[in-house]
């Protein structure tokens, strides 16, 4: 079921990644970078915690935000 969820979401990533990105200067101040992040936190995440992650990531990618390596959280077991 999760996979179907994200299925959507991880086109709109790979279009990007592969038709927008090449065409824009790079400018993640993250590594991974941006996309790369959401694709892997929706994957380990599942679409509610691991879009959250994503949208915060991408609004603290800016000019005056931090940087640096920033990897996905492990997925806490209970």
């Amino acid at each position: 079921m999760k996979k179907i969820l994200i299925a959507p979401f991880l086109f709109l990533i790979k279009v990007y990644q592969t038709v927008i990105s090449p065409l824009t200067p790079p400018t993640c101040r993250f590594q991974p970078t941006c996309s790369h992040y959401a694709k892997e936190a929706l994957e380990k995440h599942g679409l509610l915690k691991g879009g959250k992650l994503a949208i915060i990531r991408i609004f603290s990618c800016h000019p005056w935000g931090r940087s640096g390596y920033d990897p996905v959280p492990e997925k806490e077991e209970l």
